[in-house]
């Protein structure tokens, strides 16, 4: 048996841990032949297609501490629409799926977010590619999974800034706002405003009042402290409803610089003077976290034996404390939102956190 390994999409902590996990389930536990494919789709795109053997990567333990993916990603050129260099764009996916064939692959791994399963999914049933997804994405917004590799160490970065910002925002008399990462849903900003402590939590799942916000900071201040901490999610609109973006890369729009708009209406409005920090891509690199090291290397080896099983077009997945698979068809359903009415917003409501309140037309994509 042959099999390809592929990351897409954008990077996050705990890639190089599955595919690890992949080599190693398949090379010891079935003595197959791993194929790492470079760059994504793009890499199976040429001629001949962008490949390198990882059988010798079995005893590579430093793969597990790796941040970032040895098999580079692409974020950016859909083969169904790729852009060319006239300004053109062209359908490119037959080559995709001719180089998943020359390459002589009995199956392949995807490791991405739902924008990526959804491409592969779609080129698997064009293709006669027999696939398995992985999901991955620092926003952790996959259906039906609890738990996305990266999610757990982008929290971890974002808490730790709020744990450094806390004493400066103490020392000078501050309100410090930290911006991050996301896209659609507010799973970072929710996770790591409860556990850093955040005296407002913004998500794009709720609608907020600056009058409600200015009055929560300066109620911070009459009990008698000097500070607040404040974190919002990249997504979160401006009180007019506006997105605040920083133009597109060439598919989707670029979230970025609500912070600083919200730094300048809380700063003019409470008269405390406001810093912020933008995270930014500092929450996908680094070491993967312990969480994401056990998730990634669980799913490695689920997505190996679900190829032993020859059970296709399938999905790994994290839900009550094991591993699980579940149809492709159901992930690639639109970002999972955080549910207003979970349990980690009813958790930072109770901790006194401002975290505004169900918008009046509820979001369609799914919560769960």
């Amino acid at each position: 048996m042959r099999i390809g390994i592929l990351t897409s999409g954008g990077d996050c902590a705990g890639l190089n841990a599955v595919i690890l996990a992949v080599v190693r389930r398949a090379v010891l536990g079935y003595g197959w032949d791993v194929v790492g494919i470079r760059q994504g789709t793009h890499g199976l795109m040429q001629d001949p297609p962008q490949a390198i053997d990882l059988n010798d990567y079995v005893n590579n333990d430093g793969m597990l501490r790796l941040g970032g993916t040895i098999l580079g990603t692409v974020n950016k050129g859909d083969p169904f629409h790729y852009p060319m260099p006239d300004g053109s764009f062209a359908d490119r996916s037959a080559e995709v799926i001719a180089g998943y064939h020359k390459l002589g692959l009995d199956a392949l791994i995807g490791v991405g977010g739902d924008g990526s399963m959804a491409i592969l999914h779609r080129l698997a049933e064009m293709g006669g590619i027999n696939l398995v997804g992985i999901p991955k994405t620092i926003d952790n917004d996959l259906a039906l999974t609890e738990y996305s590799v990266g999610f757990t160490t982008a929290v971890n970065v974002a808490v730790e800034a709020l744990d450094r910002l806390q004493p400066t925002a103490a020392s000078h008399d501050r309100i410090m706002i930290l911006e991050v990462m996301g896209r659609d849903a507010g799973h970072i900003a929710l996770f790591a405003g409860v556990a850093g402590g955040a005296d407002a939590i913004l998500i794009p799942e709720m609608d907020y009042d600056l009058d409600a916000l200015t009055e929560h900071c300066l109620n911070i201040r009459k009990r008698g402290r000097n500070h607040a901490l404040v974190i919002v999610a990249e997504a979160v609109k401006r009180d007019d409803g506006a997105a605040v973006t920083q133009g597109d890369d060439g598919q989707k729009v670029r979230y970025g610089g609500i912070g600083h708009w919200l730094a300048d209406e809380l700063g003019a409005r409470t008269g405390w003077e406001t810093r912020v920090t933008v995270l930014g891509h500092v929450q996908r690199g680094g070491i993967p976290s312990p969480r994401d090291r056990v998730i990634a290397s669980a799913f490695g080896v689920h997505a190996v034996d679900l190829i032993a099983q020859k059970s296709f077009d399938r999905v790994v997945a994290w839900s009550k404390r094991k591993v699980i698979d579940v149809a492709m068809a159901d992930v690639i359903v639109g970002p999972r939102l955080v549910d207003t009415n979970g349990t980690m917003v009813s958790t930072a409501k109770g901790l006194g956190a401002y975290i505004g309140h169900p918008p009046k037309t509820a979001r369609t994509a799914k919560t769960v």
